[in-house]
């Protein structure tokens, strides 16, 4: 018979998230440090990071990271890329050689700017037109997969252990003002380089422990609206209703949440505030597949903050600590420590309650 502490729990991944108020940029590598006390939440089948403020020299134009099957298929896409955008750099995103990661596809950025001319002639402002043709990209067959879309951050993803992709990605060679991570232990779906986490679309970021078992109801209205989920895992999911509910229809962060981890019909009724329960009840009603069941905590990464939110039964832990200008959160405080051993003020938020910072702002 096995002992306590020698049986892996398979609902483990990690996930950690920092962010500097003030917008001080922080080495890539207080985030993969983070990472190391929670090893054993994950089992070598995925992991990575988001970083935000990373690319200031190109701030203005969308860092498209790719992973491609191979150089045909690099030159396939590009020739697509440049009938779209204008092609401001393009590089291979550069590496180290570690004997942890293998099997690595042909990793690959561009900075790009719109071509005014498609833009006008699809009637779409710039935003929506990224995400048509990173959904066009990814369902095409085009042998590449766009992993990261947005301005001025990128993720960073592959399989293994986190603390090995930080170092094949040589992550202590960014600085940015939040960085998320996570540390993956698939288990319904398979763990391959484009279902590690973070998932991204324009400068949104999910990193997710958990699983989703509204993950049906939750694709087939999301994909009405022009969303494909191509990366194999439940966790995409997540993102694209960020995007649909922040960007297309307008919510607040807080609104967003309430959606996501809706509360309970029970809970709605008993609400003091009749404004707030009209908010809620409408909110429910309005998107009802929308609703993400099952136990989960996310940190949602944005331009210029960090949400973090755990289910509304709050089967998955989260934590939250601050010290002088920067909040972190994490699954265990011990990855907090690792980032700042004087962290105070620890907090573990309730079901369902969203903990939103952005930069020169508090809590929320």
């Amino acid at each position: 018979m096995k002992r306590e502490g020698e049986v892996r729990i398979p609902s483990g991944c990690a996930i950690a998230a920092v962010i500097d108020r003030n917008g001080t940029p922080m080495p890539g590598s207080l985030i993969a440090g983070a990472m190391r006390p929670m090893h054993e939440r994950s089992n070598g089948l995925g992991g990575g990071f988001a970083g935000y403020g990373i690319y200031p020299e190109y701030r203005d134009f969308y860092a498209l990271h790719f992973f491609f099957t191979d150089r045909a298929s690099r030159k396939d896409c590009e020739v697509y890329l440049k009938e779209r955008f204008e092609i401001v750099k393009s590089e291979i995103i550069p590496t180290k050689k570690i004997p942890q990661v293998t099997d690595e596809p042909v990793i690959w950025r561009y900075f790009v700017d719109p071509l005014k001319s498609v833009l006008a002639a699809e009637q779409v402002d710039e935003r929506e037109f990224v995400v048509r043709t990173v959904m066009r990209i990814n369902t095409e067959n085009r042998g590449g997969y766009v992993f990261s879309s947005g301005k001025n951050m990128g993720a960073f993803k592959a399989v293994g252990y986190p603390e090995d992709i930080a170092e094949f990605y040589r992550l202590d060679e960014y600085a940015g003002y939040a960085w998320t991570a996570h540390g993956r232990y698939p288990t319904n779906t398979p763990g391959w380089w484009g279902g590690a986490h973070p998932f991204t679309l324009l400068d949104w970021s999910v990193v997710h422990n958990g699983e989703i078992s509204s993950y049906d109801a939750n694709r087939r209205w999301i994909e009405m609206f022009g969303y494909k989920c191509t990366l194999q895992t439940d966790t995409e999911v997540i993102t694209y209703i960020m995007d649909y509910l922040l960007r297309r229809q307008g919510l607040t962060l807080e609104e967003a949440a309430s959606v996501v981890a809706a509360p309970f019909w029970s809970s709605i009724e008993a609400e003091k505030d009749p404004e707030a329960a009209a908010k809620r009840k409408y909110l429910r009603t309005v998107f009802p597949s929308l609703l993400v069941t099952g136990p989960f905590s996310i940190v949602l990464g944005f331009d210029g903050g960090l949400m973090a939110l755990n289910d509304r039964l709050k089967l998955r832990s989260i934590v939250v600590g601050e010290r002088g200008s920067r909040v972190y959160i994490a699954s265990e405080e011990a990855a907090i420590r690792a980032m700042e051993p004087e962290a105070e003020h620890i907090r573990y938020p309730a079901g369902g309650e969203p903990v939103i910072v952005r930069l020169k702002g508090g809590l929320g």
